[in-house]
């Protein structure tokens, strides 16, 4: 390739830390949808021949067949996907094939391979992410008046519903799907045309090229354009804080399963047994998940340290960006899969749920606020005698509504009995109506709202 300017070949140790083609060759649909623009746009503008266009355009699709049907090759002399598929296209075609790399570079054309990548990459997340919100939205509305504690600090603090607590879930995934699709937006400026570093000589159309790989126009600086990497670690940041969401989901999964909580039974499909003891049922699925977070937030760092400190434009030290952004994004489209699995396959069993809920003292909120409400007594007030009362079921073994209500008064004489409306679980998570809250006319609201979202009706 670049034969002419040296004398010697590269060593063998030049040639092995040179090659990116074990890795770059994922991208040679992007680099065959490229190339194919490129030469229709040059043919069209009168710079190669229409006729030699049409014969590199015809190769391309033949190299594209054989890419599909046997995989792509690995000569670590062609260095990269590029120059693997240009020196077939010239076992195929001929001398022609020379005109296809005229007004481009690598720089360019790697870089809008990569853009292009990435963008199937955001989209392929964002249908994952659309599924995974699609049955945290069914299993809330089956369980929109399921009672569960909810936790602060893991310490049982109010009750709230089941399908309350998921849909907190599709909150965050409606947020990882927005930060995917401002990525998208940003990213969608097509840098062929750019060459080298300081655009081409030559009369090319780069709204042309742009317009046919579905890029919303050109960049604007051919010098950015090259060096840019910042759509990839827009992907790896989006894709970081949604393994960050997964993981939180995946260790309640992992805490509900567990025997003291016994909240979920986790399908025997996204878990393993034990070498040794038979009774064991483990959430491996789900600690992958949560231990892929890790992984992919590395990617990010990786990648954000490889572009620390890189003078314009390209620097080889850029080879180094697909390896990261190509192992999230397989690690990430894993999770949200495992995750949509469990959420739509794991039976709760909503009785220990609400079991809990009830020996947690979850209500005592609830004896604070109807002190307020009822006996115009201020909230700080209300608190201390709250814990007063909590304090006395506790030493009886018994739940806040199984205290009389001598005992109640003995605590205040302001308690009288309409107190017991208040102390059920129930009662506790019909009050919390307010927007967004847990009451279970609130979460229903919430599901028919997600589920037009969706388009589930």
């Amino acid at each position: 390739m670049w034969g002419g300017r040296f004398a010697e070949g590269p060593s063998a140790i030049m040639r092995e830390i040179n090659a990116s083609i074990p890795f770059d060759k994922a991208l040679w649909r992007q680099d065959i949808a490229a190339s194919k623009a490129h030469v229709a746009m040059l043919g069209t503008q009168g710079i190669v021949a229409p006729a030699d266009a049409a014969t590199i355009a015809a190769g391309l699709d033949r190299v594209a067949a054989e890419y599909e049907a046997n995989g792509v090759p690995e000569d670590w002399d062609l260095e990269d996907i590029h120059m693997t598929t240009e020196s077939r296209l010239a076992e195929l075609i001929g001398p022609v094939a020379g005109r296809l790399h005229t007004a481009r570079s690598r720089n360019d054309q790697v870089a809008t391979d990569f853009r292009l990548w990435v963008r199937d990459a955001i989209d392929q997340a964002d249908a994952g992410l659309a599924a995974l919100q699609r049955a945290l939205v069914e299993r809330a509305g089956e369980h929109a008046a399921s009672i569960m504690p909810g936790f602060t600090h893991l310490q049982t603090a109010q009750p709230v519903t089941l399908g309350h607590h998921l849909m907190a879930y599709y909150e965050m995934a409606a947020r990882d799907r927005s930060r995917f699709a401002a990525a998208r937006a940003r990213m969608n400026r097509c840098p062929l045309g750019s060459a080298a570093l300081a655009g081409t000589g030559f009369p090319i159309d780069r709204h042309a090229t742009a317009t046919a790989l579905g890029f919303d126009g050109p960049t604007a600086n051919s010098l950015d354009a090259v060096s840019d990497r910042d759509f990839a670690l827009d992907y790896l940041m989006a894709a970081s804080q949604c393994a960050l969401h997964l993981s939180r989901l995946a260790e309640e999964f992992i805490i509900w399963a567990s025997q003291p909580f016994g909240f979920v039974r986790l399908p025997d499909s996204l878990s393993t047994g034990s070498s040794i003891m038979p009774q064991k049922k483990n959430p491996d699925a789900a600690e992958l998940v949560r231990g892929h977070a890790g992984r992919i937030v590395g990617c990010l760092t990786a990648l954000m340290i490889t572009m620390k400190g890189l003078p314009l434009a390209y620097s080889k030290d850029m080879q180094d960006d697909k390896p990261p952004v190509f192992e999230a994004a397989g690690l990430l489209t894993l999770c949200l899969a495992a995750m949509t699995g469990m959420v739509e396959a794991t039976t709760f069993r909503t009785e220990r749920m609400r079991a809990a809920a009830e020996l947690g003292y979850a209500t005592a909120t609830d004896l604070a606020d109807w002190l307020v409400r009822q006996a115009n007594i201020p909230f700080r007030e209300a608190h201390h005698i709250t814990g007063a009362a909590v304090k006395l079921a506790e030493g009886k073994g018994v739940a806040l509504d199984q205290l009389s209500l001598d005992e109640l008064r003995g605590i205040d004489a302001r308690i009288d009995e309409r107190v017991y409306a208040a102390l059920s679980v129930e009662a506790s998570v019909a009050a919390r109506a307010s927007h967004g809250g847990t009451a279970p006319a609130e979460v229903d609201k919430r599901v028919a709202e997600a589920r037009a979202a969706l388009g589930l009706d």
